[in-house]
């Protein structure tokens, strides 16, 4: 009876053990499209990497009415953090909903490779948005709902320098799925949060509906000219993957409605990488009761 009782525990425990096991996830795919994705993992590195990809962002300020003095003194209302610019550079006055910036005497800040001593700033949500330049650092002006604000950039960080890149989950090619658009008439609101705790309004042409496991899903897509944007979330979320969801990009459907759905390219957003972005976070119906175990995982400690 010792002995029946030591082998049913035994068993018992091998049986707990196993189902606490994770489940084994392989590369799988054929020879070209395993190099698609391997090529795609390297743009996006590049664009991470690039001028004016996300590595190097090393500030943001958000401006207060009237002047803020900025520099990389502690006293400046806009501090620069970083030993290559002077203490005090000069002014970003903000009135209404515009913002002039003001150089002092002695420094030479450089537009377009030019000095530039007061000049009106044209923010990020236009074409010919303005960025300066003092040595390596970079900024310009962003604005997020009513918020007005200076982003600084570093073309010689150290993280550009040391990124070895982003842990991804194997290659499956069982995640390139063919979804369906099930397009909205008229356009649907659907309310978007961002990690400043605002909530913005977007128009939604449609969803992207895909089946997985027998069981079909939704995604509200984001039109963003020639494709559409997707914001998602997943049971992986928070644990293997970034709390605040990843980002994908399709092609809007064919003349059939059909929409290629690959998940092996479902990506961090930047601020993953740095607490100076401003990430839109997925929608409350884009929230998927599924395991992705494809695309990105998260990178570091997030933010």
């Amino acid at each position: 009876m010792k002995n029946l009782f030591l082998t049913t525990v035994g068993l018992i425990t091998i049986l707990i053990l196993f189902s606490c096991k994770s489940e084994t996830l392989e590369t799988k795919g054929s020879l070209e499209y395993l190099e698609e994705i391997k090529k795609w993992d390297e743009r996006r590195i590049e664009r991470l990497k690039a001028p004016d990809g996300w590595l190097n962002l090393v500030g943001r300020t958000w401006l207060k009415p009237g002047v803020n003095k900025f520099g990389s003194a502690k006293d400046n209302d806009v501090i620069i953090e970083s030993d290559k610019v002077p203490a005090y550079m000069g002014e970003f006055i903000f009135k209404d909903s515009t913002v002039i910036m003001k150089v002092y005497d002695g420094v030479q800040v450089l537009l377009d490779g030019k000095p530039v001593k007061e000049v009106i700033m044209i923010d990020d949500q236009k074409k010919d948005m303005t960025v300066f330049e003092y040595g390596s650092i970079k900024w310009n002006l962003i604005i997020r709902g009513d918020k007005y604000g200076i982003r600084f950039r570093d073309l010689e960080s150290p993280l550009v320098k040391n990124f070895k890149g982003i842990e991804r989950f194997p290659v499956n090619e069982d995640w390139k799925l063919t979804a369906r658009f099930e397009p909205y008439n008229p356009p649907k609101k659907i309310f978007v949060p961002n990690v400043l705790g605002q909530i913005e309004e977007e128009l939604s042409p449609g969803a992207v509906v895909f089946e997985k496991d027998g069981k079909t899903f939704r995604i509200d897509a984001i039109d963003e000219g020639e494709r559409l944007f997707l914001i998602i979330a997943d049971e992986t979320s928070g644990v293997e993957t970034y709390g605040g969801g990843r980002f994908m990009y399709v092609d809007k459907p064919d003349s059939t409605g059909k929409i290629t759905l690959d998940f092996n390219k479902a990506y961090n957003p930047p601020c993953v990488f740095t607490k100076y972005a401003t990430c839109p976070l997925p929608p409350e119906q884009n929230y998927l009761k599924l395991r992705i175990t494809a695309g990105e995982k998260n990178y570091g400690e997030g933010h």
